[in-house]
């Protein structure tokens, strides 16, 4: 047995064989036997060996980490001098470095659309005069500022004769401004607002935009109290063109009879510079 444990009996002994000289309180627990005390310190050895064996563990298992990261700093140290060594050669050479940017691959989708400003000069030529328009994702069809809408019967069909309905900085030709249109109608569709719901015509007109040739269906209300007659919305813009918001006017504006010339459009394109339509 060992040494300490020893001791620890011996003293244990001793303080049991006072204890019996005096007299036992009546609530003092009763003296241990021999098998106990022995069995209790057969626990305390175990204990005692099973701590001692979890530290030699725990240091085991921090010497093994610190060797794996002292082999990592030797490799990094290792790397870094290589690289210090071949930037030294290419200096000593004077070649400069070369850097490889990795290429962004490029949506085919945006090579086969027409990129629009958020304004843009459109023409009409049925009616014989440009507008100004503005290209609205936000909107789901496209719009056509008008006024003395009246809707009439032609060969069984129906049809709309209205007047573009402008107000005084609105660049169109000018001899065209005040003239009577009339157009079949294709549709109407049905505007729910909070004042109520109502019904729009809908024509089809032959619109050109930059590169742009198509037939373009546009509902007719007066816009006139906007800063654009003409609208673009999502149905336009489907399968044909896309927006870059940060510019405008990325095409020149067409040209009619009794009109400005293209390259004069500058003047009238600048007071759009800080627009906010809605």
């Amino acid at each position: 047995m060992r040494p300490g444990v020893l001791w620890l009996i011996a003293g244990l002994s001793l303080s049991i064989a006072g204890c019996a000289t005096t007299q036992p309180e009546s609530n003092a627990p009763p003296p241990l036997s021999e098998a106990s005390f022995n069995s209790r310190i057969v626990e305390l050895e175990i204990q005692l060996a099973q701590q001692c064996d979890s530290s030699a563990e725990l240091q085991e298992r921090q010497l093994n980490q610190q060797q794996v990261l002292t082999a990592d700093m030797r490799e990094v140290g290792s790397l870094l001098r290589y690289l210090r060594q071949d930037v030294q050669q290419l200096e000593a050479r004077g070649d400069e470095p070369v850097i490889i940017r990795e290429e962004c691959e490029i949506d085919e989708t945006l090579t086969t659309k027409t990129l629009l400003g958020r304004s843009e000069w459109v023409g009409l030529p049925s009616l014989g005069t440009y507008l100004k328009a503005r290209i609205d994702s936000g909107a789901n069809t496209s719009s056509l500022s008008a006024s003395d809408i009246t809707r009439f019967e032609r060969d069984g069909e129906d049809w709309v004769r209205f007047k573009l309905a402008l107000n005084d900085d609105d660049v169109v030709v000018e001899s065209q401004r005040d003239e009577w249109i009339e157009a079949p109608i294709v549709r109407r569709v049905r505007i729910l607002q909070a004042s109520g719901e109502d019904s729009r015509p809908v024509i089809s007109l032959l619109m050109t935009l930059g590169p742009i040739r198509e037939n373009v269906e546009f509902t007719l209300n007066d816009r006139s109290h906007l800063d654009y007659p003409v609208l673009l919305g999502r149905r336009f813009l489907m399968d044909i063109a896309v927006i870059d918001v940060a510019d405008t006017y990325l095409y020149d504006r067409p040209e009619f009879p009794g009109g400005e010339p293209a390259d004069e459009a500058a003047e009238d394109e600048a007071v759009d510079e800080d627009d906010t339509e809605e």
